[in-house]
């Protein structure tokens, strides 16, 4: 390439906090009812004063310490100043000049992206733009919500480290619980800062801002739309402007929206309302010991522990619910087992083989029921003791693949024990030889040619005649006996 790229990310994160950053309300992103969770503090009365959420702050710290940050202990909020419609008071209370945390990194899986700074604020309220109306209307739910704003160094140089970087962090941030992170209901959002230089150029090219991305496709896509719109600036012998663009996400393109501001126009000052962060160890120490297990560690130990392919180990840890029902399963399976087959007791082999059955079921028939969504226990229907108790029947040759398709379905759509679904629909295994080799002489009658052509040696028909014994017993038979019967009664 003629130009190397070079980009940094902002990002902001509302935190998964009850109440709001300054005052009681209720923090519910879920609220549709607009201006709902308000009060006379987040929508900026006269003569309010602001209370610092602890929890916020705690949720802060605890993800600068996961991503390596040095921890700041002295520290205190500041008026942002400048206008805008949805924020009620003509300020917002953030940090500038003594960040929560700063000097950080997240390890991808080809480089290190350096972490500047990790600071807390408020967030804004919203607007609303009814169509074709000749007003908008403020929604304040939103308004005083704790924010967390990570600021990256310009380490990243293409949209797909952009992308990694953003889904890695996500992971985490669901994992230490400090956000849903959920770029769709507007829990995290996206500015990237760019520019493009000519390749071992010392100085950076001139920086633009692209502002409100919402997604991790849209961060990626307007980071390739923007490399291609400035490399053709530059082509044609003009000069990149700095600016703050927006992205259109039908049309995929960036477009100017005003001069990016400098931060002397903010005029930032000390919060007056607000006394400074005084930190101690002991509060530090406490939010350390509260880190749960992290994405990194949990993929070692899950290849280290069951030995799972490398694509199921990553749907676990990026979807940690799921991972956990993985888990809770297992243990299942392995009750299951010691209880019920005591010759597996030691047999560490026949275990692993057990769970990674599980493994399997979950990471393709789950998910293909799924469609796409995202694993939530608590609504999900299937308990682990139930999914435990119906693997161990496809293990057991109690029931086949087909029959077991049928099971899980009604299974994930109406929850229920598997032996009772079994009972309820007819679909127990036919135990009766007898009434299996009736099946099997029947569809050797009704096909003479692939049966004549397994005779002269064409041993593929075979799976074509257990295909048509299956469709006849309705996945009842067991296919080792109708393989068994068919070989003996052809041969």
């Amino acid at each position: 390439m003629k130009y190397k790229p070079t980009i940094g990310l902002e990002i902001h994160i509302e935190l998964a906090t009850k109440s709001k950053m300054f005052c009681s309300c209720l923090n519910n992103p879920d609220e549709t009812e607009p201006n709902k969770n308000i009060c006379p503090v987040c929508t900026a009365q006269p003569g309010v004063l602001p209370v610092i959420n602890k929890e916020a702050v705690k949720k802060v710290i605890k993800t600068a310490l996961v991503l390596n940050c040095k921890i700041e202990n002295k520290s205190f909020f500041e008026r942002k100043n400048y206008f805008y419609p949805d924020l009620p008071k003509g300020y917002q209370i953030s940090q500038f000049t003594a960040p929560l945390s700063r000097n950080g990194y997240l390890e991808l899986s080809n480089k290190k992206i350096r972490i500047e700074r990790i600071h807390l604020e408020e967030d804004t309220g919203k607007l609303i733009h009814p169509e074709g109306a000749d007003h908008s209307l403020v929604d304040l739910n939103r308004a005083g919500v704790p924010l967390m704003e990570l600021v990256t160094e310009p380490d990243i140089n293409t949209g797909v480290e952009a992308r990694e970087f953003i889904k890695e962090l996500q992971t985490i941030l669901r994992y230490i619980d400090a956000s849903e992170a959920n770029m769709e209901k507007g829990q995290m959002r996206c500015e990237v800062n760019i520019s493009i230089a000519k390749q071992g150029a010392k100085k950076l090219g001139t920086k633009v801002e692209i502002k409100n991305l919402n997604s991790i496709k849209s961060v990626e896509k307007s980071i390739d739309f923007e490399v291609i719109r400035q490399t053709k600036v530059l082509d044609d012998g003009g000069e990149v402007i700095q600016e703050t663009r927006g992205w259109h996400d039908k049309k995929e393109i960036t477009f100017s929206q005003r001069e990016k501001e400098s931060s002397h126009d903010y005029r930032y000052f000390p919060e007056p309302d607000l006394p400074p962060l005084d930190l101690d160890d002991k509060f530090l120490n406490e939010i350390k010991a509260e880190i749960p297990e992290l994405p990194a560690q949990k993929k070692q130990r899950f290849r280290d522990e069951y030995s799972l392919p490398e694509k199921e180990i990553d749907l676990y840890t990026s979807q940690k619910d799921l991972g956990e029902y993985f888990e809770k399963t297992a243990s299942e399976l392995r009750r299951w087992a010691l209880d019920k087959k005591p010759e597996l007791k030691g047999n560490e082999k026949e275990l692993l083989k057990l769970v990674k059955l599980g493994s399997n079921y979950i990471a393709t028939d789950l998910q293909s029921l799924l469609k796409g969504s995202e694993f939530k226990e608590e609504k999900f229907k299937i308990t682990p003791e139930n999914f435990a108790e119906f693997l161990a029947m496809i293990y057991t040759g109690e029931i086949s693949s087909k029959i077991a398709k049928m099971v899980l379905k009604e299974m994930f759509e109406k929850g229920g024990d598997p032996s009772q679904i079994i009972a309820d629909k007819g679909l127990e295994q036919i135990t009766d030889t007898g009434e299996i080799e009736e099946a099997v002489k029947q569809v050797i009658k009704d096909n003479p040619k692939p049966a004549e052509d397994y005779k002269k040696g064409k041993e593929s028909v075979l799976q074509f005649l257990v295909g048509q014994t299956m469709a006849i017993t309705k996945g009842k038979a067991k296919p080792e006996t109708v393989i068994k019967l068919l070989k003996k009664i052809l041969k």
